[in-house]
């Protein structure tokens, strides 16, 4: 579903990256762990294909980071859910309105978006806050909406770039327990993190990125 074959990347001319490999299966939970800095944001840019690599190849699902056309991208993006630290809402709009935009922006027709939003609200327990706009919520409920936006399209992989790294204990534990019970119902996650008590506590695969290299441990 996801494999990186002998990848380097760099950012303006500084290596980030250096011979990167591993392979992400389907329905696999798996962390990407490392201090900050070490480049496992880099990795989640470039498998929604916001970074290209200096070489090697990136293969996802069926587009190759060889071969794809720009006018592909937005497609193979629609089989991704990304969740971001910083939740990265529409403050202009409400709860209902940030996770509905996801399928607009897809052309889908007004009373699938309807059903579909209701669905991912109800679950992460949103319900009640559709009418709410993000100055109003929680950093909890913020980050409960990004995942809702995250899954709404029915992706194959959610890509979460430090998820819990703004919320308290309480909140990162909660945000953890919907992550899993999302895997559990077939969605792969590749969860960036350096936060080693969610790791212990929720154990998965763990790819560890230090100076640019990668270990499994």
């Amino acid at each position: 579903m996801i494999e990186f074959y002998n990848v380097y990347a760099d950012i303006d001319t500084k290596i980030i990256l250096s011979n990167i490999s591993f392979r992400l299966v389907k329905g696999e939970f798996a962390y990407i762990i490392g201090p900050s800095g070490a480049g496992k944001s880099t990795i989640l840019r470039m498998i929604y294909m916001d970074l290209y690599p200096k070489e090697g190849m990136i293969i996802i699902d069926k587009y190759s980071s060889a071969k794809i056309k720009k006018s592909d991208i937005p497609y193979l993006r629609r089989g991704l859910g990304v969740i971001f630290q910083d939740f990265k809402l529409l403050h202009d709009r409400n709860v209902f309105e940030n996770v509905a935009f996801a399928m607009r922006v897809t052309g889908t027709k007004t009373p699938e978006i309807k059903r579909r939003v209701f669905k991912v609200l109800a679950e992460v327990n949103l319900s009640n806050k559709r009418n709410h706009y993000p100055d109003e919520l929680s950093g909890g409920e913020k980050q409960r909406v990004a995942i809702a936006r995250a899954i709404v399209n029915k992706p194959f992989i959610i890509l979460a770039d430090e998820p819990t790294g703004n919320l308290d204990r309480a909140n990162s534990y909660e945000i953890m327990e919907i992550l899993e019970r999302i895997n559990r119902q077939g969605t792969a996650i590749l969860m960036a993190t350096h936060d080693e008590h969610l790791i212990k506590k929720y154990p998965h695969r763990m790819l560890y990125i230090k100076n640019g290299t990668m270990v499994e441990r």
